[in-house]
């Protein structure tokens, strides 16, 4: 019965918050709490809700104060010339752009934090999505899906609950997993060429300059002073008709420069190399602080979240050390905060319920008791395909500390090593980070000002077949 109730529920909630019945953060509350009633467990709601949001504070409390120090780093300028050297690489082409933003995501990724991660990608990107009038799930989709393959990562999370869980060493769960693992971040790279393309398509050919004046320059040829009358809303011209769209701000007419007053002007003033909040004599240390924290959190001397209080607290300190400045940027911040920590805290609801009710548990073992004797041999090859949905239905503390110790002693049965399951486990990460149980994917939409219903639809399919690419990679290769 609580298996049925498990899958129940959670189809219950994917089908409202796609459908866009209910939004995240009333299906992630309201849908368990109803379904604890159901199984006879209300009476134990409190407790599950409390247990749920003790075992995530640390994560609520990691996001808000990295959302103040990213978007006070974002506000000192301190990723400007990110934004102006992606500009200028990609040239307004939406395939560079679209292979930039999977670049781009990748290397951040290496901190192993998928909120840093998505919080720089967006800050640096996003505005030059909005002003090509690019798709927003295309971004949002590829820098998830980047993220994802990247998280496995020994720091990242996932090899360090496999390895703990199964009491193995990491780097004999990883080191191996490598050429399986750049497959899947290739197949990442072709991902996002095929749907720059289709952007590429879309909208046409993108070019600067008056239309049919000497002066109008192809988008490859785009100057460094272009690239800054794109950053801060200034004028483009249109080559019209059915061959492109416009980089026209609302300030001007088509063809001519734009005032820097209409509606694309606003929309673009966080890049505006005149903002009040620049910092440019500190941007040297603000980018050594930077270096420091990202350093220290990957060599985990600390907590994250404490990390993370202590850089906000030194950065607000230092770039705006009188109080009203403080609190303008706290307060700048604070939608981002709130929306962000509010669905940390229903997710709360969700996998308290979850694990509570024992629903994940009568889940797990029903699958496994599922998989026919004939697979006992290729257990690596039933972990790889089962971490897919279950990583994404469920946390991966959940995953892996409750569902893979009984693969792999199902797998154990059948001769197969605890060391191809745990790497087998890992196949689903690409998927994982968009899995509405993660935390940082708030963050990543809601920077983004995409709907997470739609970004959900996007997303789940090319992130699903790129954890198929890196299974598969792992099975040819031998190494699951």
């Amino acid at each position: 019965m609580l298996t049925i109730l498990g899958f129940v529920m959670i189809a219950t909630f994917l089908v409202l918050i796609m459908m866009k019945k209910m939004s995240p953060m009333a299906a992630l509350v309201l849908i368990p709490a109803l379904f604890c009633v159901l199984v006879g467990q209300g009476a134990n709601l409190g407790d599950y809700v409390i247990k749920g949001i003790g075992d995530l504070a640390p994560t609520a409390a990691m996001l808000m104060f990295a959302i103040i120090y990213f978007g006070v780093m974002i506000d000192v300028g301190l990723f400007d010339p990110i934004v102006r050297g992606i500009l200028k690489f990609c040239k307004a082409d939406p395939v560079r752009i679209v292979v930039g933003t999977a670049l781009l995501a990748a290397i951040v990724s290496l901190d192993g934090d998928g909120s840093t991660t998505f919080m720089i990608t967006v800050s640096a990107l996003y505005p030059l999505y909005k002003r090509l009038k690019m798709s927003l799930v295309v971004m949002t989709g590829v820098a998830a899906t980047a993220n994802g393959v990247m998280n496995t990562l020994p720091w990242g999370g996932p090899t360090a609950r496999a390895a703990t869980a199964l009491k193995l060493d990491a780097g004999d769960i990883f080191i191996p997993m490598i050429p399986a693992l750049a497959t899947g971040l290739l197949a990442v790279f072709a991902l996002a060429y095929v749907l720059g393309r289709r952007e590429r398509k879309r909208l046409g050919t993108l070019t600067l300059g008056e239309p049919g004046s000497a002066e109008a320059v192809a988008v490859e040829e785009i100057t460094e002073k272009e690239t800054e009358q794109v950053l801060v809303g200034a004028g483009a011209g249109t080559k019209g008709g059915a061959t492109g769209r416009a980089l026209h701000a609302g300030g001007g007419s088509a063809g001519t420069a734009g005032t820097g007053h209409g509606p694309a002007a606003e929309e673009f003033q966080g890049l505006d190399p005149h903002r009040a909040t620049l910092r440019p004599k500190l941007y040297w240390f603000n980018a050594a602080l930077t270096v420091a924290l990202l350093t220290l959190l990957i060599m985990q001397v600390m907590d994250i979240p404490v990390l993370f209080l202590l850089g906000a607290a030194i950065a607000l300190t230092v770039n705006f050390p009188h109080m009203k400045d403080q609190k303008a940027r706290i307060a700048a911040h604070a939608e981002n905060v709130l929306n962000v920590s509010g669905m940390v805290f229903a997710a709360a609801v969700f996998t308290g319920v979850l694990t509570g009710t024992g629903m994940v548990e009568h889940m797990a073992r029903w699958l496994v008791s599922n998989v026919p004797d004939a697979m006992g041999p290729h257990m690596g090859l039933v972990t790889g395909i089962l971490s897919i949905p279950l990583t994404y239905f469920m946390s991966n503390d959940g995953f892996y500390f409750g569902i893979v110790p009984i693969l792999a002693e199902a797998g154990a049965a059948h001769g197969v090593s605890s060391l191809e399951i745990a790497r087998a486990s890992l196949v689903g990460q690409a998927l994982h980070m968009s899995s509405p149980l993660v935390p940082a994917v708030y963050v990543l939409v809601g920077m983004a000002k995409v709907e997470f219903a739609d970004h959900t639809k996007f997303t789940v399919k090319w992130a699903a077949l790129t954890s198929l690419v890196v299974l598969g990679a792992g099975l040819l290769y031998g190494i699951i």
